[in-house]
C-alpha cells in the first residue's frame, strides 16, 4: 500500500500536479479509473487538478473512488457548495490534502466554448500560506482558448483576494509559446517551460501547464513518466514544486 504524504513543513514546497485523465480510459482500452487512482498515489501530491474527470452525461456519478484516494494518497475532492453531489465541475476535479484549509468556497466558472469546458477557482492554505487556485481545461480552437484565458484573468482580477499568489494549472491545449491562450496568460504568469506530456505513450506536445503569479513560485516542472502512467491515460501528469512568496 502507498501511504499518505507527510504533513506540510516549512522546508518543503508544495508538490502539485495537473493530469488529463481521459475520462478514466487508457489510450486504447476500456474504462479503468482505478489506474488513474494508482497514478495519483504514485505522485502523492499535496494538490492535483484533473481534467476529463467527470462523466459528461452523468456528472452526479463519481468517476474516482474517494475512499481509495483518501487511503492511498491522503486526498479529498474539493466540491462546489452548490453542487455537493458532484465530485467536480464541467469535467474539472481538484483533489487536495485532507487537512487543507478552504479559505473561500470554491467557484465553478463557465469560460465558454462548444465542449463542456470550465474552471474551478478556490482560495486555499495547505500549510504554506494562502493562495488562489485556478484549475481549468481549455478548448481545442485557438480563438476560443484566447477568450477562455481572458475570462480567467478577469475572474482573477475581480476576486476579493486579488492580491493573493495565484496558481494556474490544467490542460491548456496550447503548445506554442505566445500562441492564443499563452499569449494572454504570459504577461501575467510569465513564460512557462514546455514539458511534453502528450501523447502519454510517447509525449512530444506540451499541452499541460502549471503557472504561478508572481514569478518564481513554480519550479521543478517535470512529467510523471512511469510505466503505469503511460498506460493509464493519453496524457502524462505534469508535476511541480510551488513556493509561495512571503506575505507583504
Amino acid at each position: 500500500m502507498i501511504h499518505a504524504p507527510p504533513p506540510a513543513g516549512p522546508g518543503r514546497g508544495m508538490l502539485v500536479a495537473t493530469y488529463n485523465v481521459h475520462r478514466g480510459r487508457p489510450p486504447a482500452g476500456l474504462f479503468r479509473p482505478e489506474g488513474i487512482a494508482r497514478v495519483i498515489a504514485e505522485i502523492r501530491p499535496d494538490l492535483i487538478a484533473l481534467q476529463e474527470a467527470q462523466h459528461y452525461l452523468r456528472p452526479d456519478r463519481a468517476m474516482l473512488d474517494e475512499d481509495i484516494l483518501a487511503r492511498e494518497a491522503g486526498l479529498r475532492s474539493l466540491r462546489l457548495p452548490d453542487r455537493p453531489g458532484e465530485q467536480g465541475w464541467r469535467s474539472n476535479l481538484v483533489l487536495v490534502r485532507r487537512d487543507a484549509a478552504v479559505l473561500r468556497p470554491p467557484l465553478g466558472l463557465r469560460i465558454g466554448g462548444m465542449e463542456p469546458r470550465g474552471a474551478i477557482l478556490a482560495e486555499l492554505d495547505l500549510g504554506w500560506g494562502p493562495f488562489r487556485l485556478i484549475a481549468t481545461h481549455f478548448s481545442l480552437g485557438a480563438s476560443r482558448r484566447k477568450r477562455q484565458a481572458e475570462a480567467l484573468l478577469a475572474a482573477m482580477e475581480a476576486g476579493a483576494g486579488s492580491s493573493l499568489p495565484t496558481l494556474l494549472m490544467g490542460d491548456l491545449n496550447e503548445w506554442r509559446a505566445g500562441g492564443s491562450a499563452l499569449g494572454v496568460l504570459e504577461p501575467v504568469f510569465g513564460t512557462s517551460p514546455q514539458v511534453p506530456t502528450f501523447p502519454g505513450f510517447r509525449p512530444f506536445l506540451a499541452l499541460d501547464r502549471i503557472m504561478g503569479h508572481p514569478a518564481g513560485m513554480v519550479t521543478g516542472l517535470r512529467a510523471h513518466d512511469t510505466p503505469l502512467a503511460r498506460r493509464a491515460s493519453d496524457h502524462l501528469p505534469l508535476t511541480a514544486r510551488v513556493s509561495l512568496p512571503a506575505p507583504r
